[in-house]
C-alpha cells in the first residue's frame, strides 16, 4: 500500500517518510510519528491502516537527523539503540520534521491535515499542536508533554496514556497537563506503556482497540469535516 518520498524540512536537511495512500480520494492528511523505534514495520502498519480509513498518511524518518534507515525491535540491544537516538533528538528539528510531513500531506491532499503519534512521536504531536497549525492533534504516552505544559494549544489535542506505565506517573499529567488544559480530553487506560504496539509484550488488545476507535472519531471529526 505504502511507498518512500523524501520531504525537506524549512532548515534544508531532507528526510525520508513513508506515505500510505488510501484507495479513494482521501479524506485529508495525517502524519504518523513513530515511537523511539525508527518507521518500522509497525509503524508502516498504523499509516496503512488509517490510509484504510481514508486519509493519506505519511509517516516521516525522524531518526534520519542522528542516523539513516534506522529500524528497530522492541528488546534488548534494539531497544538500548532506539532510546540511544531518541535522546538525541532536538524537539526543535523534530518539530521541523513533522512540519515538513504536514506540508507534503496538505499539497497532496489539498485538505486539512492532522498529525498522531507515539510515544516519541506522543510528544511530538502535543509540539505540533502547540507550535504548528495541524487540524488536530492526537498523542499516545508521550513522556515529555510535561515539559511543555505551559504551551499554548493552537489544535484540538487527544491524549491516551496508560495507568501501569512506570514512566509517566498519571499524577504529573495530572497536575501539569490537565490543570493547564482542561479543555484537552486525556484517556486512561490499564494497561501499560506502548500499549498499542503489537509487537511488544506490553500490547493491550482491548486498550489499543478502543484508543483507536477514540483517536479516529476526533480526527475525522477535525479533519474530515
Amino acid at each position: 500500500m505504502g511507498d518512500h518520498v523524501t520531504l525537506r524540512a524549512s532548515d534544508g536537511h531532507e528526510l525520508d517518510a513513508y506515505v500510505a495512500r488510501p484507495a479513494g480520494a482521501p479524506i485529508g492528511g495525517l502524519v504518523v510519528v513513530q515511537e523511539a523505534f525508527g518507521v518500522n514495520s509497525h509503524i508502516r502498519s498504523v499509516a496503512d491502516g488509517y490510509a484504510k480509513d481514508g486519509f493519506l498518511a505519511v509517516a516521516p524518518a525522524l531518526f534520519d537527523r542522528i542516523e539513516r534507515g534506522v529500524e528497530l525491535g522492541y528488546a534488548g540491544e534494539d531497544m538500548q539503540k532506539g532510546l540511544a537516538i531518541a535522546r538525541q533528538i532536538n524537539p526543535e528539528d523534530g518539530v521541523k520534521d513533522v512540519a515538513a510531513a504536514l506540508d507534503y500531506a496538505r499539497r497532496e491532499t489539498g485538505k486539512k491535515a492532522g498529525v498522531i503519534g507515539y510515544c516519541l512521536g506522543g510528544s511530538m504531536a502535543w509540539l505540533a499542536a502547540t507550535r504548528l497549525d495541524p487540524a488536530a492533534a492526537v498523542g499516545y504516552y508521550g513522556g515529555y508533554i510535561t515539559k511543555f505544559a505551559d504551551e499554548k494549544l493552537k489544535a484540538p489535542v487527544m491524549l491516551h496514556f496508560g495507568l501501569e506505565d512506570q514512566h509517566i506517573p498519571k499524577k504529573d499529567i495530572d497536575e501539569k497537563v490537565a490543570a493547564a488544559h482542561p479543555e484537552v480530553p486525556i484517556f486512561w487506560y490499564q494497561a501499560g506503556h506502548g500499549f498499542n504496539t503489537s509487537d511488544r509484550a506490553s500490547y493491550n488488545a482491548e486498550a489499543a482497540k478502543l484508543a483507536r476507535e477514540r483517536s479516529l472519531e476526533f480526527l475525522k471529526k477535525h479533519i474530515a469535516a
